[in-house]
């Protein structure tokens, strides 16, 4: 993606609150509506073709999550149609600079929410996800693990931190008893909720349940500790939350090579969109870190432009992707994305239905 656009657009915005079908408990608390906010770009000869991309920041997680967020959405638009925008004025603006870099992407392949041409895209490739697992009461996680089981998924993804710990590790002792590893694996995601105190005895705890990967055990920031906890966990680390805000390659190779975590999670509108993304997929896989995607919770526009864009990377990981929550908004975007036997697939047939963004 160059630095510079010159060219004259017709750009605006506009938000949409999405409405989830259940409030879904995370350990920052109960979400029951998301707002994203959707850039629509238009060539000034060509009106009718229209580029969209998703700026979604989550509340209290994103670094542009700010009171004056449209603001400088408004400020975007204003460059794009003077042609005058460049990159740099929203470098600390994450969520917004993937919406640009998607709505461009859209635009230049002629506004049909046709990203990338690829196998997937086409039909004839699917991508492996997992299923995610919400915080809740015993039996209600407990009725979405059986739930995910039966719509065919291998891979669960369990987050934690809310139940008392005790709780939760009857609740894991449940699903190995139900689904042994062989038939499930299972990854778990503490959001930074653990102590630094007692991560590793709480890690030690889980690792009798085979479980794949704990995903940021410990709030960001303090990175001896968390490098000392990837060395000596049994069960492998992977960082989230802990990469947010953190610029350029230098600062990646050292946050990877001092922390040397197993794994990194990797949320493009955290982090700055598809071009920022690969910089991380590069620089991991030089020092030999896997790594796998994950939405933020977006749209199926935002989910759409994901899941092309993961299937164009050329060492795309075989690891199960963190791309199924295209399901969890009631009034969602009618899209040729859906789930069958834990996979996410896509429907070259089916149409896109936009008529809430663009009238």
């Amino acid at each position: 993606m160059c630095e510079t656009v010159m060219d004259r657009y017709q750009a605006e915005w506009k938000k949409i609150t999405f409405q989830f079908k259940r409030p879904s408990g995370t350990s920052r608390g109960i979400l029951s509506s998301r707002e994203s906010w959707f850039l629509s770009i238009r060539k000034k000869e060509s009106k009718d073709i229209v580029g969209v991309g998703e700026c979604a920041p989550l509340l209290g997680l994103s670094r542009d999550s700010r009171p004056y967020f449209e603001d400088q959405l408004t400020h975007v638009c204003k460059h794009l149609n003077q042609g005058t925008f460049s990159f740099s004025l929203i470098e600390d603006y994450p969520a917004i600079k993937f919406g640009v870099e998607m709505a461009l992407q859209d635009l230049v392949q002629g506004g049909q929410r046709l990203l990338y041409v690829t196998p997937f895209t086409t039909g004839f490739q699917s991508i492996p996800i997992n299923g995610l697992v919400w915080m809740g009461s015993a039996d209600f996680v407990k009725e979405q693990i059986s739930n995910k089981v039966e719509e065919g998924f291998t891979c669960i993804k369990m987050k934690i931190g809310a139940l008392p710990f005790e709780d939760e590790l009857d609740i894991l002792r449940w699903l190995r008893s139900e689904y042994d590893s062989t038939l499930v694996e299972l990854r778990v995601d503490a959001n930074g909720a653990f102590n630094p105190e007692d991560a590793l005895t709480k890690i030690d705890q889980m690792s009798i349940f085979d479980i794949h990967s704990v995903e940021q055990p410990l709030q960001p920031g303090n990175w001896k500790v968390m490098a000392n906890l990837c060395k000596r966990s049994p069960i492998a680390i992977g960082l989230d939350e802990e990469l947010i805000g953190i610029d350029g390659k230098s600062e990646k190779i050292r946050i990877l090579t001092e922390i040397a975590p197993h794994y990194i999670i990797l949320k493009p509108t955290l982090l700055g969109g598809f071009s920022a993304t690969e910089e991380w997929i590069d620089t991991a896989d030089s020092v030999g870190i896997s790594w796998w995607i994950t939405s933020a919770l977006e749209s199926n526009i935002g989910l759409n432009a994901l899941a092309q864009w993961s299937a164009t990377l050329t060492s795309f990981s075989s690891l199960p992707q963190g791309l199924g929550t295209g399901q969890l908004f009631s009034n969602n975007f009618p899209s040729p994305l859906n789930i069958h036997q834990g996979t996410l697939q896509y429907d070259p047939e089916m149409k896109w239905d936009l008529s809430p963004l663009l009238v």
